[in-house]
Formats: structure tokens, sequence, C-alpha cells
């Protein structure tokens, strides 16, 4: 049995939880999240206990990848519902910057032209500094939403290795490289 799979998931004050054939609704103080989940997949809902389960049919090795797939899943989302997800980014580079137009966020990365990027409706962004180094968050209720937003930006102009110009997650550690030696 997954160990993960197993672990039945606590629901926090404030959290509802809708269980219907194919799709679990969570919602909390932060938004609502419908998730969907493989017909094979069961969720019991302990209302008495404030927690749930996701139930497995079989030992076969479809339910036993879909068993803790589907737990971590809604675990995310019970979590993105109560407290949200986040992650922090940076540009460094001269002449580097980040503003928001609307629903837009206008970066300069070196390019000849600025690049605009159209902003999800479930997606946030604060700019804690506009330029070198530019600090930025991507806020959002969906873990998955987050991350590949964050990743699509950072993808625009990856920090090189000889001066760590680009956009960079703010924990990443870029390695350097020394580059040509200077003449004698």
């Amino acid at each position: 049995m997954s160990r993960i799979g197993k672990k039945p998931i606590p629901i926090p004050d404030g959290v509802e939880i809708k269980y219907d054939e194919d799709t679990v609704t969570i919602e909390g103080s932060k938004g609502k999240i419908v998730q969907p989940i493989h017909s094979l997949m069961k969720v019991e809902v302990d209302k008495d206990a404030k927690q749930f389960s996701v139930i497995r049919p079989s030992e076969e090795r479809q339910c036993r990848e879909l068993h803790g797939l589907t737990r971590t899943l809604l675990a995310n989302n019970v979590h993105g519902v109560v407290s949200g997800f986040s992650k922090n980014l940076e540009i460094i580079g001269l002449g580097y910057n980040i503003k928001m137009q609307g629903e837009e966020l206008i970066l300069q990365l070196g390019f000849s032209h600025p690049i605009n990027v159209k902003i999800p409706k479930d997606i946030k962004i604060e700019i804690q500094n506009q330029t070198n180094p530019g600090k930025f968050t991507v806020l959002g209720i969906d873990k998955q939403k987050v991350g590949q937003f964050a990743a699509n930006i950072r993808r625009l102009r990856p920090p090189e290795p000889y001066k760590g110009k680009g956009v960079k997650y703010a924990d990443e550690v870029v390695r350097r490289k020394a580059g040509k030696a200077s003449a004698k």
C-alpha cells in the first residue's frame, strides 16, 4: 500500500469539501478549486473526524500509481485554498526591469523590445523591486498553475553562467564560469 496514499488529509476550519462521482470541490477562504479525479479512485469524507482519504479499489499497477498522486493533488488543493502558494523570482541585469500594466506584465530583458506577458485570472503578481535586481512574487491557490507561470517567465531569459544575467528563482544558485583569462 502506498505510504503517501493511505495518509488521511485533515480538513482545516473554514474548508468545505464536496465529492461527486469524478470531481472533488474544495472551497476555502482564498478561493475554490475543482479537482477532477480518475474513475478508479474513490474519496471518503469523514466529517466527524474532520478528514478525508483516497481509497483505491485494487492492487493493480494503475491503481497503485494513481493512489499517491490523487492524495497529493487533493492535499495541495486544501493547502492552496487555506494559505495559497508562491514563487519568488529575481531579474538580474543592467537595464532589465519589470512592471505591471493592467492585466499584463511588461518585462525588459535585454532584447530590442519589451516582452508582454498576459497574467491568468487566478494568478497575482506582487513586485517588490522593479529594477536591478528586480524582485517579484507569483501568487495563487493552484500549485501547478503558479509553478507553470513562474517557469514560463523564467524561460523568457534563463540565467546565463558568465555574469548571471537573466530571470531566476530567488533560491536558485547559478553555477558561474570563469570566462576568458585576461591577457598579460
